[in-house]
């Protein structure tokens, strides 16, 4: 069995974004770097099924020579090898799922695992894209049932179980949880409640620099960087105004009404 995962390179969630002086991006000076959480996720779910499988985990990412440090991060989680297609301008979701299917078709995995969406541009169409472009199956949002009571009893109970030929996947709905069946090969996006990923051990960490990751270019893949959607700019959030100290619900009840016409 082999197994693909995405591992894309984000800015730090407690990272503080501040947008450049001319609104076409955000300042990077100061900023720190790491595997899209969605993706670790997954990463740590593709680990777990190495183990239980003898399988194959390839670790892949899309970016600039800096993402290397984020795929040395996979392979040191558990990953065997690690891809990285070099591009130097952002691609949106349609750009990188066919950028994914070319990987997918030279490498022929049996599951693709990825982080439901990414924490930077928070679009949770790639992985969507990617099934329907290789006609392939696919389960979203996969997660733990919330009625286990302890992290070790989650940690027991995959919501992802695959055998030779299919996949079972629990995964969240509006209201509640629904497992699904999947022929393989297939897709499968992770949400936040399926497993806590662990640290890479520092042994780990040096066996990573030893481990193989190849670079390719677009141009390798025969896919192009024509992008369908074009951001045409930033802009940050309005301030928030300081609240104020009222003296009677009447007079709460008159600025809502008629200051924060929300009433």
């Amino acid at each position: 069995m082999k197994i693909l995962v995405t591992t894309k390179r984000v800015e730090h969630y407690e990272s503080k974004i501040r947008i450049n002086a001319e609104g076409t991006g955000i300042v990077t000076d100061g900023l720190t770097y790491m595997i899209n959480p969605f993706d670790e996720i997954a990463l740590e779910e593709a680990v777990r099924l190495k183990g239980e499988h003898d399988a194959e985990v390839v670790a892949v990412s899309i970016g600039s020579d800096d993402a290397t440090q984020q795929l040395r991060t996979a392979l040191a989680i558990g990953a065997d090898r690690a891809i990285l297609v070099k591009v130097d301008q952002p691609l949106d979701s349609d750009c990188a799922a066919h950028v994914l299917k070319a990987i997918v078709e030279r490498e022929e995995p049996n599951l693709v695992l990825m982080g439901k969406q990414a924490i930077d541009d928070d679009a949770n169409q790639t992985a969507q894209l990617l099934a329907e472009y290789l006609g392939w199956p696919q389960a979203t949002f996969a997660a733990k049932t919330e009625s286990l009571e302890s992290e070790a009893e989650k940690q027991k109970e995959p919501a992802i179980e695959v055998d030779d030929d299919t996949a079972t996947v629990v995964r969240e709905i509006d209201g509640g949880l629904e497992t699904v069946e999947l022929d393989l090969p297939a897709v499968i996006s992770v949400d936040l409640r399926l497993n806590v990923p662990r640290y890479p051990a520092l042994p780990n960490i040096i066996k990573a620099k030893k481990k193989p990751l190849d670079e390719v270019t677009l141009d390798d893949l025969g896919v192009s960087a024509n992008a369908k959607v074009t951001v045409l700019g930033y802009e940050p959030l309005p301030e928030r105004k300081a609240g104020v100290t009222v003296e009677s619900v009447q007079e709460l009840l008159d600025k809502l009404q008629n200051e924060a016409k929300v009433l």
